[in-house]
């Protein structure tokens, strides 16, 4: 179960990495939230925030459930590495940025890396 916890908080982490770029603050700055409550539309600069909020608790809850049981540098480290494949995987497929077989190689590295992780802890 600790490493389902860490597979949980490395897929929240690609969430709160791309509400992080998706946030504008002078969006934010710029709601009149004197009227916004009866026009709900004029919130939506704030979703963005929400959803970092919400998505950085949870990928600091999970990630802390799953440090219980598996050694601290092992989880940080395969998180850490499972967060960047994740968020590879969402620039070239979902952004439509490039990828060579050098990003393919090295992306590579670090599956096996967790991989071999997982089999010491």
């Amino acid at each position: 179960m600790p490493w389902f916890y860490l597979f949980v908080a490395s897929l929240l982490e690609v969430c709160w990495t791309y509400s992080l770029k998706a946030l504008n603050v002078q969006k934010i700055r710029e709601v009149d939230w004197m009227h916004s409550l009866s026009q709900p539309a004029h919130l939506t600069p704030v979703i963005p925030l929400v959803a970092y909020v919400a998505f950085g608790l949870g990928n600091v809850m999970f990630l802390s459930m799953a440090m219980r049981h598996i050694p601290t540098a092992t989880a940080y480290a395969a998180w850490m590495a499972l967060a960047v494949v994740g968020l590879k995987l969402i620039d070239v497929f979902v952004l439509k940025q490039s990828f060579s077989l050098l990003h393919l190689f090295y992306t590579s590295l670090i599956i096996i890396g967790v991989i071999g992780l997982r089999r010491l802890g």
